[in-house]
């Protein structure tokens, strides 16, 4: 997720943001307390690269994990980390709010660790902290939420928000047309549209759709919460009578927008989720809601990124590559999951 909204309070978190309401939507929420599977945190069985070597004292810093998404991203980095007998990981709280995040990050410098991984509040607001790292020596990886300024980061991990509205818009377009469907009503529940990260997965939807003329009749934006969710799905009703397909960006936000298709009667339509919860692909594979597709954003970049810091910790590159260093950028494809596919799929829900 590239960037982060300064209202916490108003976010809850994200990636997707767990702020439960109503003791209803409990039960479907993502659990914070699941482990990672051995799928999301795992080292090479064999090569040189998983043999112990130089020791590397990592830090972590990551939003609270009041929300599945971000639950995962720390959960994940801390069993990589233990996975390996040569790597030391040292997480950081990152409070609050950027400045907080930016105060303890800046602790952790003087501390001298050989790399840091952090998943910023906001990339733009922590880009500083980058610069300032990478200055006195200490390479960064910067995840999900990008820093603006490539020399504040050895390494940038993230996900294609982009291509998740690719994705989504592909998926509904391919199944409108199955149904001849030829002037669709389209709806659209993103995240919080002063995101960067919003801002792209929409983009992604309405260039795909355009390319088969098709467009989005009403976007409710909500929070990457349950509630807001939940809130952002009845205005979707209110003002549709009809609807032939939704994406709703967030599986976690999707928990509230379930609870409103279930309260309204509403299911002459299909919809598509995004990131990849375990409650997601499980709804996925039984085949029994609405919900038929849901293109990934995989936490498990967390335990990517806690693997190449020891990489680079080490002065060692990717074992199947050519070249001698880990690259600059990674950014992860996002893949669509359906009925077909979700058993392959499920070991890295979150």
């Amino acid at each position: 997720m590239t960037q982060h909204s300064p209202d916490l309070s108003r976010r809850r978190m994200l990636f997707g943001g767990v702020a439960v309401g109503a003791g209803v939507l409990l039960a479907g929420c993502t659990s914070n307390e699941s482990s990672p599977t051995t799928a999301q945190t795992k080292a090479a069985a064999t090569g040189v690269n998983n043999e112990p070597g130089k020791k590397v004292v990592i830090g972590f810093s990551a939003p609270a994990d009041d929300h599945g998404w971000i639950a995962a991203i720390t959960n994940n980095a801390k069993a990589q980390a233990g996975a390996y007998s040569d790597v030391e990981l040292k997480p950081v709280a990152a409070g609050a709010d950027p400045a907080a995040q930016r105060a303890a990050l800046s602790t952790l410098v003087s501390q001298k660790p050989d790399v840091i991984v952090v998943l910023p509040h906001d990339g733009k607001e922590l880009n500083a902290f980058g610069l300032e790292a990478m200055t006195a020596g200490i390479p960064v990886i910067n995840l999900d939420r990008a820093f603006p300024d490539a020399r504040a980061y050895r390494l940038q991990i993230k996900g294609d928000n982009y291509g998740m509205g690719v994705a989504a818009a592909t998926y509904i377009i391919a199944q409108l047309k199955a149904k001849g469907v030829s002037n669709p009503v389209i709806g659209e529940i993103p995240g919080i549209d002063a995101l960067e990260l919003t801002q792209e997965r929409t983009k992604g939807f309405n260039d795909t759709l355009a390319a088969s003329g098709f467009k989005v009749a009403n976007r409710r934006p909500a929070e990457f919460t349950v509630d807001s969710g939940q809130q952002a799905a009845t205005g979707l009703f209110q003002a549709l009578p009809k609807i032939d397909a939704i994406w709703n960006h967030d599986d976690d936000q999707g928990v509230g927008v379930m609870a409103a298709i279930n309260q309204s009667g509403r299911k002459e339509f299909f919809m598509v989720g995004g990131a990849g919860s375990k409650k997601a692909m499980e709804d996925i594979q039984a085949d029994n809601t609405v919900l038929k597709a849901t293109v990934t954003y995989s936490p498990s970049m967390a335990s990517s990124a806690i693997s190449l810091a020891r990489l680079i910790g080490q002065g060692k590159g990717m074992s199947d590559l050519v070249e001698l260093q880990v690259p600059k950028e990674i950014v992860l494809a996002s893949e669509t999951i359906t009925k077909e596919n979700a058993s392959n799929y499920l070991k890295l829900g979150f």
